[in-house]
């Protein structure tokens, strides 16, 4: 019954700042179980500083498979932009506030104030 295993399988996906700390993708790493998948694509680490210190035999071991592409290959963003024409991928999430390149102290202010997930302040030259 090889396809039970697939029950247990888990991810990771880092998708951190190169400025974030190592030891939380280290963490996140060291919870995949037995199967288990890691991609790694911020570059944590990158702007010096720790690296992820991931025990050998534990990777071995558990068979788990890692990943590294810094962000993404020129085709991603061509498919990704296909999706999103084809209707598959929606951005109604995105809140996007536009400023004229003269109120950018307004809207570094309003970038400020409006943190969050699928918020977007644009400059317009």
């Amino acid at each position: 019954m090889p396809h039970l295993f697939l029950l247990y399988r888990s991810i990771v996906l880092d998708i951190l700042p190169p400025s974030a700390d190592a030891k939380a993708v280290r963490t996140a790493i060291m919870t995949v179980r037995e199967y288990g998948r890691v991609s790694l694509m911020d570059g944590v680490g990158m702007l010096g500083g720790d690296g992820l210190e991931i025990p050998y035999p534990w990777i071995m071991r558990n068979s788990i498979t890692i990943k590294g592409q810094w962000m993404y290959n020129r085709k991603a963003s061509q498919q990704l932009i296909a999706i999103v024409k084809s209707g598959l991928l929606s951005l109604n999430l995105f809140k996007i506030s536009e400023f004229n390149l003269e109120d950018i102290n307004e809207a570094i202010a309003y970038a400020a104030s409006e943190k969050g997930a699928f918020r977007l302040t644009v400059i317009k030259p």
